[in-house]
């Protein structure tokens, strides 16, 4: 069954601003963006998700139309594809790679985002952002985030970091003409302690006052328009004063989700674990307008053939779990791979998972950047 959204909305005619034209398209869609200002496609985009009457689950894959297994840079291919005969709806990639450019392929997530968006999938960013004081990789957890709020040592460097994300944000054009509409998931999984803004190496002060400076500057320094902001954890908490001990309020975000690779291992604490956490992101997320989403998961090197209908799909195919999306990691090499490629065990089991009616690839996708002919000009 594919997915259908019906949008009844009434004509309106407007003859006031842009800017006003989209804070009134979002009163009369009964949704609050973080930025009243958005465009057109990133309301559709987050009212689409949202609003989504039959409860699918759209199904992703972190950067998985730039390499696989065995391959990298080739157009159009995608191991999810290989496997199924299409795309994931949803694409992962990660602003840290503004800084990589590749002489042999210097637009190449530029182009990779732009070819997903034309096809009608969903983009999501993450950030490794590198530790701006040692200039050593995300994982060097010497203390940062102070340095890098108003004040700090490294605020300037850190500002020079997000013109580049605003840079590529304001600049990346559909072929329809329009700015592609993108998720922003900054600063993910910080109630662990792996990355350098992780719970231990900040306070919960300094981590929200990170986050909303962070939103300010992009949105209203930078006048970027064709952002959501996606909030989400690790799976270390285990009830709603834990989950939103770091929220840095509803204004300053459009999703919320987690992030759960944990509870599926034999050392994490179980299937009946992830669903109860998925019900508090539904249950939240509900109670303050937002999407609520899985916004990473998956079992490395998939020893489990039949992962995906008995582990991932019983968690996700939940009555109180209503989620807009479920993306699982990258496929890197032959030791770290997170969707099965050709030939691989569990390639029908995860057929099987895509043909389920919960489900939806890129083949089932809506036109989710669309809300109708509710304008006239």
């Amino acid at each position: 069954m594919t997915l259908r959204i019906y949008i009844l909305i009434p004509i309106i005619f407007i003859s006031c601003t842009y800017q006003n034209e989209s804070k009134l398209i979002q009163q009369k869609l009964g949704v609050k963006l973080i930025d009243s200002n958005a465009t057109f496609g990133t309301v559709a985009l987050f009212y689409n998700l949202k609003n989504n009457p039959e409860s699918k689950i759209i199904f992703g894959h972190h950067h998985s139309t730039a390499y696989g297994i065995g391959w990298r840079g080739e157009i159009d291919k995608s191991d999810v594809k290989d496997v199924t005969g299409s795309y994931p709806g949803v694409i992962g990639w990660d602003f840290a790679d503004l800084n990589f450019n590749p002489e042999e392929q210097p637009n190449w997530l530029e182009n990779n985002v732009i070819r997903a968006y034309d096809n009608g999938l969903i983009n999501i960013f993450a950030w490794h952002l590198d530790n701006l004081v040692t200039g050593k990789n995300f994982y060097d957890t010497t203390i940062v985030v102070k340095h890098i709020l108003p004040g700090g040592s490294h605020h300037e460097i850190y500002k020079r970091e997000l013109d580049r994300i605003a840079y590529f944000s304001k600049h990346i054009i559909g072929k329809d003409g329009k700015l592609i509409p993108i998720f922003f998931r900054p600063f993910h999984e910080f109630d662990g302690s792996w990355f350098w803004w992780g719970e231990h190496f900040c306070t919960s002060e300094e981590y929200i006052a990170l986050w909303q400076f962070t939103i300010k500057y992009l949105r209203d320094e930078q006048k970027v328009k064709n952002i959501l902001y996606a909030f989400s954890p690790d799976c270390k908490y285990t009830s709603e004063y834990g989950f939103l001990e770091r929220y840095p309020g509803d204004e300053y975000v459009d999703l919320i989700g987690m992030d759960n690779y944990w509870d599926f291992t034999p050392l994490g604490e179980g299937l009946i674990a992830v669903k109860a956490k998925l019900k508090l992101v539904s249950k939240i997320a509900k109670e303050r307008n937002k999407i609520a989403a899985f916004t990473e998961t998956g079992l490395e090197k998939i020893y489990d053939e039949k992962w995906w209908t008995d582990k991932l799909l019983k968690v996700i195919k939940n009555d109180s779990i209503n989620i807009a999306f479920v993306m699982v990691w990258r496929n890197a090499h032959l030791d770290h791979f997170y969707v099965p490629f050709k030939n691989h065990p569990s390639s029908g089991n995860f057929i099987e998972f895509k043909n389920d009616p919960k489900i939806i690839f890129a083949d089932e996708l809506p036109d989710l950047y669309n809300l109708g002919k509710i304008l006239s000009y």
